[in-house]
């Protein structure tokens, strides 16, 4: 049985600003009237308003045009948002949530986050960047938008009804301070225990400072297919970019690395009933410590969903589908047994 329900407002990750990483997530036995979780806001009411042009039925069957005040328009559905899920504080995962802060209608929303994610927004809604449009203190009734960190504990918290969240520090790239950090999320529909992975921008453990791709894989390995059938995860660049040009983004060969982790994170899952995420986090690999031949059909029943991939205007056709193929090309020899997808905008995924 369907657990979630996921609408892509948009899965690029620049430079069209019409298509970024913006996600609408419900329980899939519940009505989009229920109540929504926004995961990510890069893109949102333009991008849904054209979305919905194409496809006016998407949040279900509409009354006729005689009626116009029952019509689904991006305002009511963003009025349903009850929550913002944000990986890390990059303009194209926030840019929407920004510019719509001060319209937002329906009930006030709270903004989850790793502390330092809530803290890199706090500088945008200072009121010089933008006005100060969201507080720490939910008591404050002049704030539609309510501050609450998700920490990196390994626990899973409630942030909407039947639905949980396990948020997970992963690596974006370095600046002059260190280690730029995201966040990767297992998000769990608590009745059925389904559950998807869902990352952030990330960069490949084999050039990471600070490998963390491979604490998430055995986090998720002893719960694929059955508890956990789908990942999204980010696609940057193409293949043939140098890796001092990744920006802390991963590319196809990257993709193939770390799907290979998974799925001998899933074998050893396999091997060792309940080891799961309690063994120590290794060091960077320098090589898989099982026989190609073992990791055959490992990830059978698993769905990965690229998305993030960086539109350079260049190509006859959409660049994540140029990626998803580039992708597909380099896992068959591998032989993992995963179905390997592209998150395009105005996808209806059921998980």
């Amino acid at each position: 049985m369907p657990a979630f329900d996921i609408i892509v407002v948009g899965s690029g990750g620049g430079l069209d600003e019409t298509n970024l990483s913006g996600y609408l997530v419900k329980p899939s036995n519940t009505s989009w009237d229920d109540g929504i979780i926004a995961l990510e806001a890069g893109s949102g009411h333009g991008a849904l308003r054209h979305i919905m042009k194409r496809n006016p039925n998407i949040f279900g069957e509409q009354p006729p045009d005689e009626d116009p005040s029952k019509k689904t328009t991006p305002s009511t559905v963003y009025s349903n948002v009850k929550c913002f899920l944000l990986t890390h504080a990059h303009l194209d995962h926030i840019s929407s949530l920004v510019i719509s802060a001060g319209t937002f209608g329906g009930c006030s929303k709270r903004i989850y986050g790793s502390p330092q994610t809530l803290k890199d927004l706090e500088t945008i809604f200072n009121d010089r960047v933008w006005p100060r449009l969201a507080t720490y203190d939910e008591t404050n009734p002049l704030f539609r938008l309510v501050y609450h960190a998700i920490h990196a504990d390994g626990k899973y918290k409630t942030v909407f009804p039947d639905i949980a969240v396990r948020s997970m520090t992963i690596s974006h790239g370095k600046n002059e301070l260190g280690c730029y950090e995201s966040s990767c999320f297992f998000v769990k529909h608590l009745p059925t225990e389904h559950e998807f992975v869902f990352f952030g921008d990330v960069e490949p453990d084999s050039i990471a400072i600070q490998p963390r791709n491979i604490t998430v894989w055995r986090a998720a390995a002893p719960k694929i297919p059955h508890d956990l059938s789908a990942v999204f995860i980010e696609c940057s660049y193409p293949t043939g970019r140098p890796n001092e040009l990744l920006w802390g983004h991963l590319s196809p060969d990257h993709v193939v690395q770390e799907m290979i982790s998974l799925a001998t994170e899933v074998v050893l899952a396999r091997r060792l009933p309940g080891a799961g995420d309690r063994l120590r986090p290794r060091k960077k690999q320098k090589g898989n410590p099982l026989a190609p031949e073992a990791l055959h059909g490992a990830l059978n029943g698993l769905r990965v969903y690229i998305m993030h991939c960086k539109e350079n205007f260049n190509t006859e056709r959409p660049i994540n589908h140029v990626i998803g193929d580039q992708c597909r090309e380099l896992l068959a020899p591998h032989n993992l047994g995963l179905e390997l997808l592209t998150a395009d905008q105005g996808m209806k995924i059921v998980i």
